[in-house]
């Protein structure tokens, strides 16, 4: 069964998204205001080029079709350079903008800029998630714990298909 995003657990949901003004792979510069209107599917990754960043940029790219045809932009964000979104897009031929967040302070605006472990040793990182900013500029839908797979476009896509007006 697909896994629901958790809008009554939330407190983003329903608020206005924060500001974003970030360069993309090829330095194009995207700014919250640009998508007035129109729905944005947001999802946060960790790093360009890991296995589970890869299954799910791929998901994404594999229903990039389906986001338009629902009336949707896609935009993955992480805090690595443009050189290294340009690389990742390049290989996987990832149609969409990748965000550059090099100073992390939109992902610590959105709150997925967090403490995270790994062998015992703690640091701090890009927090898995997805947000749908709706057309008003107010998160619509939030996924706190997005898988890294290429199921988790599917699930977005539905709640799209389900939610958007």
């Amino acid at each position: 069964m697909a896994k629901k995003p958790m809008d009554d657990e939330s407190p983003m949901v329903g608020a206005p998204a924060p500001a974003f003004d970030l360069p993309d792979q090829n330095g194009k510069r995207h700014k919250t205001a640009d998508y007035k209107g129109r729905y944005v599917v947001l999802f946060w990754y960790p790093k360009d080029a890991t296995p589970g960043c890869t299954k799910e940029a791929c998901g994404f790219r594999d229903s990039a079709e389906d986001f338009a045809e629902a009336g949707a932009v896609v935009l993955g964000a992480s805090v690595l350079d443009s050189a290294s979104k340009a690389k990742f897009a390049a290989k996987h031929n990832l149609g969409f903008p990748l965000l550059a967040d090099e100073d992390h302070a939109a992902a610590e605006a959105f709150g997925v800029w967090k403490e995270k472990s790994m062998y015992g040793r703690k640091y701090m990182g890009i927090a898995r998630e997805t947000f749908v900013i709706g057309p008003d500029g107010e998160i619509a839908a939030h996924w706190p714990k997005a898988a890294g797979s290429e199921s988790h476009a599917a699930e977005v896509l539905r709640w799209l298909k389900e939610n958007a007006r």
